[in-house]
């Protein structure tokens, strides 16, 4: 019988013997040269990761896609739609990495520790007018996924308020309170942080501008690990050079890298970070162990892959 391809185009050779036990039947190439892994895309059923060099019309057995990151927004996805391609993400990767991330920055822009390390550099000992605390301050999260969840969780141990924001409105462990996204005008007031944890979809696009900053606490703190384009930048440089807000935290832009010219970079009451806060040592680990293996597994016994199976409708 003619063994079927499975192409893989990161770099996840430490895990070669244990995907190839459980995909039998499959040649598996792992290759993430652009001049190797081209001469797969054709016969390629299964495919791990995606590149921007790809197109999809090349591409004439594929069936399964695993993404490799939980965002899917710079995907084909009309096109993978059309040709009834089943798409997974690797949402939950970055539960762990990403809510530490949100922390760091939550409590560098509360105990000014940004402002200390400029002060640093400048060996300028002052106390900047350091006085906020987190503990049982109210943090509100727009987007309840694996992300937010853990977020909420940790927000407890500093005996945090916490909010929700999600499409359902469905109650969530850790949750105090949860609102709708229709409900997000009466949410923003409430809250001392704002966190935006949300994918990118038509729907979220360009979310939070001037009307959702000026529902904000003047004293409070935006962060976004979600997406740049859900935040409209120019407004939001508007509010806090207004100091309409108190400061973000920023990992994710709408144009990327960022500009040398934005004023973004120089904004005292601005963290930016290169769009690095899901990296972390096991990301491929988890990747291949928790997502990929369980989809190949339910998707070689006929079924659709059950872990973070797209819904194209909703765009995630």
């Amino acid at each position: 019988m003619k063994m079927k391809t499975m192409l893989i185009v990161h770099d996840v050779e430490e895990y070669r013997s244990t995907i190839e036990e459980v995909a039998v039947g499959f040649k598996v190439i792992i290759e993430k040269d652009q001049s190797k892994w081209k001469n797969y895309v054709e016969e390629a059923e299964v495919v791990l990761g995606w590149r921007n060099e790809m197109n999809v019309e090349e591409f004439k057995n594929l069936r399964f896609l695993q993404s490799w990151s939980a965002g899917v927004d710079t995907l084909p996805l009309a096109e993978l739609k059309e040709k009834k391609v089943f798409l997974s993400t690797a949402s939950g990767v970055h539960a762990y990495p990403i809510s530490e991330t949100i922390f760091g920055l939550l409590l560098s822009l509360t105990r000014k520790i940004h402002t200390y390390v400029r002060n640093q550099l400048e060996k300028k000992w002052h106390n900047s007018g350091l006085s906020l605390e987190l503990h049982e301050k109210t943090i509100g999260i727009i987007g309840m996924g694996a992300i937010g969840k853990e977020t909420a969780k940790i927000a407890k141990a500093f005996n945090m308020k916490t909010l929700g924001l999600r499409h359902s409105g469905k109650e969530e462990k850790y949750v105090d309170e949860m609102y709708t996204t229709k409900a997000l005008s009466s949410f923003l007031p409430h809250c001392d942080y704002v966190v935006i944890t949300l994918p990118l979809t038509e729907d979220t696009h360009g979310m939070f501008g001037e009307e959702q900053f000026k529902k904000m606490k003047s004293s409070a703190f935006l962060v976004n690990i979600g997406r740049g384009e859900l935040v409209r930048e120019r407004e939001l440089i508007q509010a806090l050079q207004n100091e309409e807000i108190a400061g973000a935290g920023l990992d994710v832009f709408e144009q990327e890298p960022l500009e040398e010219n934005s004023p973004l970079w120089e904004l005292p009451n601005v963290i930016v970070t290169p769009h690095t806060s899901g990296a972390t040592e096991y990301y491929a680990k988890r990747v291949v162990e928790e997502i990929f293996l369980p989809n190949i597994k339910d998707y070689l016994s006929g079924k659709t892959p059950s872990i973070n199976t797209v819904d194209y409708e909703k765009g995630y």
